[in-house]
């Protein structure tokens, strides 16, 4: 098994890391709508937080080596299914083309208030 790290990796205590690798498949930890460089959720409700959170999963596939068209499976965490449309759209967008497996899980409350946790499992191409 490998460990996937991120320049932006930091440690809040939690007992995990970004990623880990293994027989060619990358397991992406939760990844929250915070920004990494100030340290807080962005302003702009579900849309907002949905980007930033894609762009935090982007983050880690870049660190493993991995494209978004990689991307097998995705779950998405949100407190409420009304965000559902929102939340599509900004997905939408990020993936283009490319339509990985995915699961939209209504929770309750997320982590720093956030409105949005995704997970993902992609395939790591041989080097």
């Amino acid at each position: 098994m490998k460990p996937i790290v991120t320049k932006y990796s930091t440690r809040d205590g939690g007992h995990y890391v970004p990623a880990m690798e293994h027989n060619g498949v990358l397991y992406v930890s939760g990844q929250l709508s915070i920004n990494p460089k100030t340290g807080k959720v962005p302003e702009g409700g579900i849309k907002a937080e949905a980007g930033q959170a894609l762009t935090n999963l982007e983050y880690v596939l870049q660190a493993a080596g991995v494209e978004k068209s990689d991307v097998i499976m995705c779950r998405v965490y949100m407190p409420d299914v009304k965000y559902w449309p929102d939340l599509n759209e900004v997905y939408s967008e990020f993936f283009g083309n490319h339509k990985p497996a995915r699961v939209v899980i209504p929770s309750n409350n997320l982590y720093a208030g956030c409105l949005v946790e995704i997970e993902a499992t992609a395939a790591v191409k041989e080097k």
